[in-house]
């Protein structure tokens, strides 16, 4: 019963908002709450609740300051030159970008932080897709996919937790799999090869300059009850382009100077005196998280600290900048805290640890010699609908023993277990993807519809690649 009820309620949270039919924090908090009752476990909803806060709070704190900070440096220009820098390499053309896209995101993820490639992936392009009136969805799924592959680096959590519960080294599961994610990150480059011409096709090219200087023409467009302004793309009778694969309408006000401020040389928060300061702590930022000085949450509190009294000592000017970015802030931690209820339900009442033995025992014997594979094949939906400690603590020590009993060594399993991590990247219980989308303005439906079918092609080519060497 508890395994039904479990992926009874992971369908209906994933329909309801792939349909928009509720918005993603209400369906985390309501849909499990309801199930948690269902199965007759209401009395310890408070319970799984304050556990699931518990457990994310670091996270949900690290996330709070990290976009502070972020939203400084953007504030005072750090990210100026690299958005110019991209935009002239790219030369204005949408393909271009999408690759920079996913080069850019591959770069910044070797830090390890999924949330911090999705900040500085998103701050450095999102003025160029709304410039030349690009699908958002297209950064989203590429910026997410490309971290996916590099987010098996050892520091970045899956192979560590692997090489913990199988009892490996870390470098014996990433290094011989180093050919199948380098395959894998080649097509997650195609991929925005693909999805740009198609974003090119649509949109046709600007110069540099009309890419900087010009507005898109701007026309009225009904909207219900009345008009509303609505920016019309190059070769199209309407707006499109905006969150939708395909383009849906944008809807711009007196919010089009804000949403392109990062390319306005002369907004009155910038801070050019103070650059190499603020790259000079950016990076020693970046080194502490890698080297894990200290942890992550404590880093980001204090860069946030210093990053405001430096750039703007006097009180009112701080309280303006939090006051600027306290929209992301609240919406991303209250991501955060809303799926804390959605994990606390899930781990509390059973479901989780049902679904895996369900899904482990559904596997034939014949199956036992090839488990690597089957590994690999079930870390899709069992790291989407699960967290990596759920399943690399929880599933992979009982598919590694079924594989030891048909010679299936645990290095084997341990390399097919991190297939799933492009996929991982864009699940609902992950917080980084609340990141993304929310600093992208994009809707987390829109996002999940678009990019699940390339995220899964893109573990398959990853698990394919490592069969075709013979690494799996």
């Amino acid at each position: 019963m508890l395994t039904v009820l479990g992926f009874a309620m992971i369908a209906t949270f994933l329909v309801l908002i792939m349909t928009k039919k509720m918005s993603p924090i209400a369906s985390l908090v309501l849909i499990p709450a309801l199930f948690c009752v269902a199965v007759g476990q209401g009395a310890k909803l408070g319970d799984y609740v304050i556990e699931g806060v518990g457990t994310l709070a670091p996270t949900a704190a690290m996330l709070m300051f990290a976009i502070v900070y972020f939203g400084v440096m953007i504030d005072v220009g750090l990210f100026d030159p690299i958005v110019r820098a991209i935009l002239r390499f790219c030369k204005a053309d949408p393909m271009r970008i999408v690759v920079g896209t996913a080069l850019l995101a591959a770069i910044v993820s070797l830090d390890g932080d999924g949330s911090t490639t999705f900040m500085i992936t998103v701050s450095a392009m999102y003025p160029l897709y709304k410039r030349l009136k690009m699908s958002l969805v297209v950064m989203t799924c590429v910026a997410a996919t490309a971290n996916g592959v590099m987010n098996t680096l050892p520091w970045g959590g899956p192979t560590a937790r692997a090489a913990t519960a199988l009892k490996v080294d870390a470098a014996d599961i990433f290094v011989p799999m180093i050919p199948a994610l380098a395959v894998g990150l080649l097509a997650v480059i195609l991929l925005a090869f693909v999805l740009g011409r198609r974003e090119r096709k649509r949109l046709g090219t600007l110069t540099l300059d009309e890419a900087l200087v010009t507005e898109p023409e701007t026309v009225l467009v009904g909207a219900g009850g009345g008009d509303r302004l609505t920016k019309a793309p190059r070769g199209t009778g309407t707006g499109t382009g905006g969150a939708g694969a395909g383009g849906a309408d944008i809807a711009e006000g007196d919010d089009e100077e804000q949403e392109f401020k990062g390319l306005d040389p002369d907004r009155p928060t910038l801070r050019p005196k103070l650059y190499w300061f603020n790259a000079g702590l950016t990076v020693a930022l970046l080194a502490a998280m890698i080297l894990e000085l200290m942890p992550i949450p404590v880093l980001f509190l204090i860069g946030a600290a210093l990053a405001l009294t430096v750039n703007f000592p006097r009180m009112p000017d701080q309280r303006a900048r939090i006051a600027a970015h306290a929209d992301n802030v609240l919406n991303v931690s209250g991501m955060v805290f809303a799926a804390a209820v959605f994990t606390g339900v899930l781990t509390g009442t059973g479901m989780v640890e049902h679904m895996a033995d369900w899904l482990v025992g559904a596997i034939p014997d014949a199956m036992g010699p090839h488990m690597a594979v089957v590994t690999g094949v079930l870390s899709l939906p069992l790291t989407y609908f699960m967290s990596n400690d759920g399943f690399y603590f929880g599933v992979l020590p009982v598919l590694a023993e079924a594989g030891a009993a048909h010679g299936v060594s645990h290095l084997e399993i341990a390399r097919a277990s991190i297939a799933g991590q492009p996929l991982h990247m864009s699940s609902p219980l992950v917080p980084a993807v609340y990141v993304l989308v929310g600093m992208a303005k994009v809707e987390f439906g829109d996002h999940t519809r678009f990019t699940v079918k390339w995220a899964v092609l893109t573990s398959l080519v990853v698990l394919c690649a490592g069969v075709l060497f013979g690494i799996i």
